[in-house]
């Protein structure tokens, strides 16, 4: 009786068989970042005329995210350099109104951060008046935290409490940086990373907030022929009862962001009011 015909039976090397799979997770990942939005494919253009890619540091380019709860909410990115976004109609005009009326009555001169001593003192480059108000201090207060809390992502524990401050006619506040220089400051919760700075009131004319180091086409602004010539120094913010600018005074590496100087341009018709979050790297004890 003849030998049967033998099979021989293909075998995939251990090697290849690691590469397929890796590649397969690849390609199963890349998948589910698209369609989480992630990552995005670039556009390409070409001579047949499709559309061209977007620059970095177009401020032309405006992200706009419709949020579920109220369709006149929406987030809007200013720029990466630095780091900024406003949150239109953060508050309402009853909680602006709230928080003016709570702060008129202890009003006083605002003062600066000395860069030597890291005390406060009077400084001329700083017009405005203000107070704090404790941190949680009633429930209309703690539901404002709670809302810059989940705004930004950072714990309402690392929050300071708020800057309420009025500036009239003429005031202004020169460019200047939130995180601190000094050692005495950063013992208490150490740097400030980001600041929310809400606005209270409409101002007619001036009073916009400045980033005279920005990276980007600061002209792009669709508001830029409203704006005064202190607020065309650079990338300005209009102040809009209700709206919330935030920024970043950190980078994403934990450096300190040079372009996030900013300051405050002299009101010239009208009255401005603002609620400043500072918010720090540890939780702040106060």
């Amino acid at each position: 009786m003849g030998k049967g015909k033998q099979v021989r039976r293909a075998t995939r090397k251990p090697g290849s068989l690691m590469v397929l799979t890796l590649i397969i997770m690849i390609t199963m990942m890349s998948l589910v970042l698209l369609a989480l939005g992630i990552v995005s494919i670039p556009s390409i253009s070409g001579s047949g005329g499709g559309t061209s890619p977007q620059k970095v540091h177009d401020l032309t380019s405006i992200l706009r995210t419709t949020l579920p709860e109220s369709s006149d909410q929406w987030v809007e990115l200013l720029s990466w350099e630095p780091r900024a976004v406003v949150y239109h109609h953060f508050l309402s005009k009853d909680e602006c109104d709230y928080l003016i009326d709570l702060a008129k009555p202890h009003m006083a001169k605002s003062t600066v951060v000395d860069e030597k001593t890291g005390k406060s003192r009077d400084s001329r480059v700083r017009t405005s008046s203000g107070t704090f108000l404790p941190r949680g201090r009633d429930k209309i207060i703690s539901n404002i935290e709670k809302r810059i809390a989940h705004f930004t992502f950072l714990p309402l524990e690392h929050g300071e409490g708020l800057q309420v401050l009025h500036y009239e006619v003429g005031q202004k506040y020169e460019p200047h940086f939130d995180y601190f220089l000094d050692e005495f400051n950063t013992v208490n919760g150490g740097q400030r990373i980001a600041t929310v700075l809400m606005y209270l009131s409409d101002v007619e004319s001036g009073g916009e907030t400045v980033f005279p180091n920005v990276k980007g086409n600061k002209s792009a602004v669709p508001y830029w022929n409203e704006l005064s010539e202190c607020g065309k120094e650079g990338l300005s913010v209009k102040p809009k009862m209700g709206d919330a600018l935030l920024f970043w005074s950190m980078k994403p590496d934990a450096s300190l962001d040079p372009s996030s100087l900013h300051g405050g341009c002299p009101v010239i018709k009208g009255d401005k009011w603002s609620a400043t979050k500072w918010i720090r790297v540890d939780e702040y004890q106060t």
